[in-house]
């Protein structure tokens, strides 16, 4: 069974910078493509990137696009974004997703799993 766990994330001022963690465990980790997503009080879970089984490819949102990068560690089973130039609308709970599919393409979610939740404030 895949097991998410999140570290990273907290306080910051805007401007700044983080960076979130996420080790995965009980699969073979190089089988799933791994996400981060976000979510605000209200508003619908949203994608923020994704990277590839091999992390060869990478993907963002246009609100991130430029300030954040994604990116994977296969023989630690870790993934990794980090974020500069943070918003105050970065502002959320983030959440780590890993599926055996790419975000948004057919089948996606049917097998998901996804970490804790992580909080980033970003004070103005």
């Amino acid at each position: 069974q895949v097991q998410l766990v999140q570290s990273g994330g907290g306080l910051v001022q805007a401007g700044g910078s983080l960076r979130l963690s996420c080790a995965v465990s009980g699969v073979s980790f190089s089988f799933y493509t791994v996400g981060w997503f976000r979510q605000t009080p209200g508003k619908e879970r949203e994608f923020v990137a994704a990277i590839s089984r091999s992390g060869g490819s990478t993907s963002y949102a246009d609100s991130v696009k430029g300030r954040s990068t994604i990116s994977r560690d296969n023989s630690k089973k870790m993934v990794y974004l980090e974020m500069n130039n943070l918003k105050p609308e970065d502002s959320a709970v983030y959440y780590c997703n890993a599926d055996p599919k790419l975000p948004g393409t057919p089948g996606w979610g049917k097998a998901s799993a996804w970490g804790q939740g992580t909080q980033v404030i970003v004070s103005s």
